[in-house]
């Protein structure tokens, strides 16, 4: 029986970057929950915009966040994993010197220098982050679960550089399509979803996960029914025992409405 429901958000229950979900998916869940199945939003997103893009049931899931820094319910941490202080000072001037935007996840905000106001209108509209504007993020003081590389019109191979020599220093992971994602070595969406089946007592035979992206690989590896999106790369599709449609055609809903 399933007890325990995991899905990445961008690229698997929206488009990257996207604020809205089906409102049938609220419902859904809900029932779901009447069932005895708890359902977790498991992303590289920061926990408070998860809660808003949740809000209709936002105090009825769990949220691992941070590509799982981060393990709470709404309003609450469970579980935090930081990043060293010098660490994070290092990664941010390289990805400044790759030309690349920064963001720096806190346990409660996400902080931004840039003058780039596309960039931070993206982040605020689009993700609807929990954001504070600083005039330098290396002095923000408090936890540093995430220092993150942007690149807006993709990626691609513009953090490789950073990729090689951080390696050794922080878990580094693509996340969607704009972003690579540091945090402390011994994170990962799959170690989160660990903790949280430990927490409740859930075993992976008893788990359904959802994912598109690299960074959901060992998430999937955590639970016996994995699906992939139709639209996710072919390495997790690899991964996974099973396949959904894609994210515009509501793949991860059809799939959830079979259990009802």
């Amino acid at each position: 029986m399933i007890k325990l429901i995991v899905s990445d958000i961008d690229g698997t229950l929206t488009k990257d970057g996207g604020n809205k979900l089906n409102p049938e998916l609220f419902s859904v869940i809900m029932k779901l929950k009447e069932k005895g199945i708890h359902f977790a939003a498991v992303s590289g997103r920061q926990a408070a915009s998860l809660e808003t893009l949740f809000e209709p049931i936002r105090d009825q899931i769990f949220y691992v966040g941070d590509n799982g820094a981060y393990v709470g319910c709404y309003g609450r941490n469970l579980f935090l994993t930081e990043i060293r202080r010098k660490t994070a000072v290092d990664f941010i001037k390289d990805i400044r010197e790759a030309g690349l935007e920064v963001m720096l996840g806190g346990a409660e905000y996400v902080y931004v220098d840039s003058k780039n106001e596309e960039y931070v209108r993206w982040l605020m509209e689009g993700y609807q982050f929990k954001m504070r504007r600083v005039r330098d993020v290396r002095w923000v003081k408090g936890p540093i679960i995430k220092v993150s590389a942007c690149c807006m019109d993709g990626i691609g191979n513009k953090a490789d550089g950073l990729m090689k020599k951080y390696r050794r220093r922080l878990k580094l992971t693509p996340s969607g399509s704009q972003w690579v994602d540091g945090m402390h070595l011994s994170v990962s969406k799959g170690n989160a979803v660990k903790l949280l089946q430990e927490s409740l007592f859930i075993r992976p035979e008893e788990t359904m996960a959802f994912g598109d992206q690299l960074n959901d690989v060992e998430m999937l590896k955590q639970a016996y029914y994995s699906y992939a999106v139709e639209n996710a790369r072919p390495e997790v599709k690899e991964t996974a025992r099973f396949l959904a449609d894609s994210n515009e055609d509501d793949g991860v809903l059809k799939v959830l409405r079979l259990l009802l």
